[in-house]
């Protein structure tokens, strides 16, 4: 079987690299760190988070629940390792980063069938299999070869990082546990304002001064993750409606409902660190400090990573992909994660488990297989492969992307809860008949090759 070249050891790089090394093929994994770094990583880790270490809901009924269950059951190797260092959030999945890449890197460079390369990968290999999951952050030499292929300058948006803050240094004599409507019991450090510490925090927010971006660049912020700051600029209320909504919560102390929060979750297994919840930001270090210790609960809290900007770039993938995510006019060539403008840890994963299992076909000679169309995994290949190329955008897992129920069924099921839950019943079922069919494919081939 032909050799497969991953580029790019992030969530999608190590996805596509495991389920091709799974199912038979040689795979040579290129990361580039330590030799080059990226203006978001620390460390030379696959699989490392730079952002939250939250994977988003995992309750059950859910679009990214659909998700997750489903690369659950194809076998996937970040959803193992994200349920074998996975920390208190309530209803969402979050991990420990630390535990999470290390333990992703210690199976990947396990694998029989994976060869780690650590270089920076400066051509698209010719003639040779390749998935290129290099992330929003892919360096300017690849960005150049990448923008031959696929014949478009490059689409961008700007993403920002929360703060994190040492437990210890956080008052609990404020702050208090809670999640909300109970939601995980304890899960979640929350601090309370009343109505005269919102309106100071609030000033003191968007009076604050922010990095300057990229000169002569619009300024594009993905919508889902927009910074705090430019959030409130929205509207007084903007918070209190968003990342800072009270509702579910109840402060011990009065036994009422605060007039705003923020919530604080949980970033390792020592928990001995927390991050704020929905407050990435591009404010200046300083800036950052002093906004932070106008939050109740946090006056004197030490800063262990302070919130920060960086550039992400993705392809035009309408103009490009098809829905297994192969180049439409380079047959070899395959793109995974946040390049071809999926938005999210688990949207991500998803995009190299489907472009790892088609790689590994091509070079077995099998026939690609598209996602089932009631899937979320297919949704989300669907839109990158068939968006509006003049309005393309990232994209998270929603309903909205999902196949809509049909007529019967929306007859039968009237209410809105209720006919999720079917989606979501539906989808796995269809998913789960065709992981089989893949599986006796490929069990088959090898047969027969051996």
């Amino acid at each position: 079987m032909e050799k497969i070249n991953v580029i790019g050891g992030g969530f999608a790089g190590v996805e596509a690299a495991w389920q091709a090394a799974q199912a038979g093929a040689r795979v040579r994994l290129y990361e580039m760190r330590p030799v080059q770094q990226t203006p978001a990583h620390r460390t030379d880790k696959l699989g490392e988070i730079v952002c939250s270490n939250s994977l988003k809901s995992d309750e059950p009924g859910t679009a990214p629940y659909l998700l997750k269950e489903e690369l659950r059951r194809g076998g996937s190797i970040v959803m193992e390792v994200a349920a074998a260092t996975r920390v208190p959030a309530g209803a969402a999945l979050a991990v420990d980063r630390h535990k999470f890449s290390e333990l992703i890197t210690k199976r990947i460079e396990a694998h029989p069938n994976i060869e780690v390369v650590r270089e920076e990968v400066t051509e698209i290999p010719k003639d040779a299999i390749t998935i290129i999951a290099t992330g929003p952050l892919t360096s300017e030499a690849l960005t150049a070869e990448v923008m031959k292929v696929t014949g478009d300058g490059q689409l961008y948006f700007y993403d920002a990082i929360a703060p994190i803050v040492a437990a210890d240094t956080i008052n609990t004599e404020i702050a208090f546990r809670a999640a909300r409507y109970d939601k995980g019991g304890d899960d979640y450090l929350n601090c309370p304002f009343d109505e005269e510490q919102y309106a100071r925090f609030y000033d003191g927010l968007i009076n604050a001064k922010s990095v300057p971006l990229q000169r002569f660049e619009e300024t594009r912020w993905f919508e889902a993750c927009l910074p705090i700051e430019e959030l409130a600029r929205r509207g007084v209320d903007t918070l209190r409606f968003g990342p800072m909504k009270p509702v579910g919560l109840r402060d011990p102390r009065d036994g009422r409902q605060p007039y705003a929060a923020v919530q604080l979750r949980q970033e390792n297994v020592l928990a001995d660190a927390y991050s704020l919840v929905g407050f990435q930001n591009h404010l200046r270090f300083g800036e950052q400090a002093r906004v932070l210790r106008l939050i109740p609960g946090l006056e004197e809290a030490e800063v262990l990573q302070y919130g920060q900007i960086h550039r992400n770039t993705y392809i035009c993938a309408p103009r490009v992909l098809n829905e297994v995510l192969q180049a439409r006019e380079h047959p070899k060539l395959f793109f995974a994660g946040q390049i071809t403008g999926v938005e999210g840890y688990v949207e991500s994963v998803a995009s190299g488990w489907l472009a790892g299992l088609n790689a590994a076909r091509l070079a077995a000679k099998l026939e690609l297989k598209v996602a089932p169309r009631l899937s979320a995994t297919g949704a989300l290949a669907r839109y990158v492969s068939g968006a509006d190329p003049k309005t393309y955008q990232p994209a998270n897992i929603t309903f909205a992307l999902l196949e809509p129920l049909a007529e019967e069924h929306r007859r039968r099921v009237r209410r809105k809860y209720e006919r999720r839950q079917l989606q979501v019943e539906l989808a796995l079922k269809e998913w789960d008949i065709w992981l089989h069919t893949i599986h006796d494919t490929l069990s088959a081939h090898a047969e027969a090759a051996s």
